[in-house]
């Protein structure tokens, strides 16, 4: 904040301010009803003891911070915590490790290994030193960072005879090598645990009961004496640790529970890559516990002499600043490069003053005033222009750019548009829930009904997937694919705007009977056809080849005359003109997924053919593509599916009440072309027009004419042989038995006979 000369009635009112702010300080650090110290040791929040008197709730962050007090005597598990500071940093009592001579004459040793187990501490590496006592010491410490092990250490020997070693020893108090040597410790050393060995020389001294140590101790908390090679007179050293909260950097946490919870606070990553968690800041101007709700409160420049008043008496606090100004009978500039305050000469000047101080403040509210709308503005702007570049914004403008001499473009919808559209996103507008986000119904200014898709919210993993969906449908213009009117990038989560589809998805017109009555076969076979005409068109006609690699019945949406028109193009490809495949991660829904995309990886266009299958048989048969409900043959509708298919009881598996004596050559022919879709090898599938085709053709075939063609029983005859040929030799996907023995025979089924 800038500073600024101000008249007695403002300092009077700032003078109020600021007592008020400094009145109600709260000066614990730890949580309401939760103990503020164990003994003299100062129990700050993220930290604490046990649970809250006044919430029930725990008084610490996470299981890590969680402290116990015993006698007065603060503990982290079961090492004693002697204080603790909100600048990251934790000093404890550690053990030392030892290794001790007990039996000279049969080389028996007694040794321990202390070890700290906890990912939230790690031991400071400009705060510590590793020591090594004895002579004929080596000592180690070791650190375990995912599930890699990192050692450090040193090793000292002397001679026997202890004259010549205290001869070696002349720097008395020092740790320089003879008899004690220390190193300095790496960043980053966590899970640690001290070892303490000896070489095999049990003659350096004579004393049976000398030992060799090794410990982690503060810088300065340790001066070595000669006698301490014969025995050390302590157990545990103080050791100084780093400490962090959560398991990831800031950019991580704010994307989930950020602990920094102050209006005033702010995260900070810590200084070294390998080190997990992050810590609570105040901001500049303010002082306190960072990680409790109103816990950063300001602090007073001008008692601490950070102001550049001319004289203290100028300088008066303001919440997160200070301002400088002169007391009555004097006038100026207060501060440093104004010269400071002067005495009034004449009343003709207090006359002047009083009517440019008037002018002044009214300048100065209109300024004031201005410059508050132009920096809200601003933020505003540079907070939009954060969530375009975060969005994908960039690459979609270039993207958008490149093909501006198309008709083909998206419009960038501004986010007050869609928020007047969608009356500020009300949730009774909510037409749409998932996986992917919430789906608003909302109307333009245009009168144009829309559906809004408001994602959730990204990582930059997921920006990529956004951006392709908005490319691929702006390329798009079919009557059967829903179409993309345009985005919005200038919120925290992208928008996107679509054509607005009344009717749902054919999944709910298919499984939810209680919404809608039985669906005819004459609509299903109209349904299919218009999707698999979608399909082929985004296959073969559109300007560069797409796979939807998700294509299903909830994919499926239907308008109020149920026209089909296929939606969702996030997990979507664009084929490169020279490629047939593309090696991806596989993705899509179970039950809907390509068995050969999921072994090889290798995305083609008969990866749609195969799932487009699948919705074939959800419209033969009514049931969805996998139910752990059912018996283990009956879970997967494909395998259930082709089984009675082979078995001649392809009449068990159809939906009650859609055959009738008009329609069994139509359903016979779907149900053969659903089960080419369903070859396990893509290149034997029909490619996507070939399936437009003959729905085309059996939506018009002759209703008159129950036996097939010579064309269909040659096609019968093929799957028998394959299917012959899959029992023989096996299936590498699982799916064995699914051949169709009988199709010979399923050209002249009597499906009234049941079978």
């Amino acid at each position: 904040m800038g500073l600024k000369v101000l008249t007695q009635m403002q300092v009077t009112l700032l003078l109020l301010i600021a007592f008020t702010r400094i009145g109600t300080a709260a000066d614990d650090q730890a949580l309401p009803g939760c103990p503020n110290k164990c003994g003299n040791v100062s129990i700050p929040y993220p930290f604490g003891v046990g649970v809250s008197d006044v919430t029930g709730k725990n008084c610490f962050l996470e299981k890590n911070l969680e402290l116990s007090c015993n006698d007065s005597i603060l503990y982290a598990g079961n090492v004693e915590v002697k204080n603790i500071t909100l600048g990251g940093q934790m000093e404890m009592n550690f053990f030392v490790s030892s290794v001790c001579k007990i039996n000279i004459s049969n080389g028996q040793k007694e040794s321990n290994t202390p070890t700290l187990q906890t990912a939230s501490f790690t031991i400071s590496s400009t705060g510590n030193k590793f020591v090594s006592i004895g002579c004929d010491t080596y000592g180690y410490l070791n650190s375990y960072v995912d599930q890699a092990k990192y050692s450090t250490g040193c090793l000292t020997r002397c001679d026997k005879n202890e004259a010549n070693v205290e001869n070696m020893q002349r720097d008395y108090g020092k740790c320089s090598g003879i008899g004690c040597c220390q190193v300095d410790i790496p960043p980053g050393m966590k899970n640690i645990s001290i070892q303490a060995s000896t070489f095999d020389d049990f003659d350096s001294f004579s004393s049976p009961n000398s030992c060799s140590v090794s410990f982690v101790v503060k810088n300065g908390g340790y001066s070595f004496n000669m006698d301490h090679l014969k025995h050390i007179p302590f157990d545990k050293a103080l050791m100084v640790v780093d400490w962090t909260v959560g398991d990831g950097a800031c950019n991580v946490s704010k994307h989930t529970r950020n602990a920094c919870t102050s209006d005033h606070s702010v995260c900070e990553d810590p200084p070294y890559a390998n080190r997990s968690g992050y810590q609570c800041k105040c901001k500049p101007g303010f002082e306190g516990n960072p990680y409790l709700p109103n816990g950063c409160t300001d602090f007073s420049e001008c008692k601490t002499g950070k102001h550049n008043c001319a004289r203290a008496e100028y300088c008066h606090d303001i919440p997160g600043s200070f301002v400088c100004s002169c007391p009555d009978g004097l006038i100026g500039n207060a501060t440093n490069e104004g010269g400071g305050c002067q005495p009034k000469h004449s009343a003709d000047a207090f006359t002047k003053i009083v009517i440019g101080s008037g002018v002044g403040l009214i300048a100065l509210f209109v300024g004031v005033s201005w410059l508050y709308l132009m920096l809200q503005k601003r933020r505003l702007l540079k907070l939009k222009e954060k969530f375009f570049q975060q969005n994908g914004g960039i690459i979609l403008r270039q993207k958008l750019s490149a093909r501006e001499e198309t008709s083909q473009s998206a419009t960038i919808f501004s986010v007050e548009e869609l928020r007047k559209a969608t009356n500020n996103f009300d949730e009774s507008l909510i037409i749409g829930r998932g996986g992917f986000g919430t789906v608003f119904k909302g109307v333009l200014s245009n009168k144009k009904v829309v559906a809004i898709k408001k994602s959730k919210i990204v990582d930059s993993s997921q920006v990529e997937q956004f951006v392709n969906e908005v490319i691929i449908l702006s390329q798009i213009n079919h009557r059967h694919v829903v179409k993309l009117f345009g985005c919005c990038l200038e919120t925290e989560v992208p928008l996107l705007v679509y054509e607005f589809v009344e009717n749902g998805t054919l999944f709910d017109y298919l499984h939810k009977q209680s919404q809608v009555p039985n669906v005819s076969w004459k609509t299903r076979l109209r349904i299919a056809t218009e999707a698999a005409g979608a399909l082929s068109y985004l296959h073969s006609a559109a300007s560069i080849p797409i796979i939807h690699r998700d294509v299903k019945t909830a994919n499926i949406l239907l308008d109020e005359t149920n026209t089909a028109k296929v939606s969702d193009f996030g997990a979507s490809r664009l084929v490169p003109l020279d490629q047939t495949e593309i090696a991806t991660i596989v993705q899509g829904t179970f039950g809907y997924l390509d068995p050969e995309y999921m072994q090889s990886g290798q995305l083609t266009e008969k990866s749609d053919v195969y799932s487009f299958g699948v919705v074939l048989v959800e419209l033969l048969t009514g049931k969805e593509p996998f139910s752990f409900s059912k018996t283990e043959d009956k879970r997967s509708l494909t395998l259930h599916f082709l089984s009675s298919l082979e078995e001649d009881y392809l009449i068990d598996v159809l939906q009650n009440d859609i055959l009738d004596e008009e329609n069994k050559q139509e359903i016979m022919e779907v149900a053969i072309l659903a089960a080419r879709c369903l070859k396990l090898r893509g290149e034997e599938r029909p490619t996507m027009k070939e399936v437009t085709m003959e729905l085309e053709g059996i939506r018009h075939m002759d209703k008159h004419h129950w036996i097939n063609t010579s064309q269909n029983f040659e096609e019968s005859q093929y799957l028998l042989s394959e299917a012959q040929s899959t029992r023989e030799h096996g299936d590498s996907s699982g799916q064995q038995n699914t051949g169709f023995d009988s199709l010979r025979e399923l050209q002249l089924i009597d499906f009234g006979n049941g079978r």
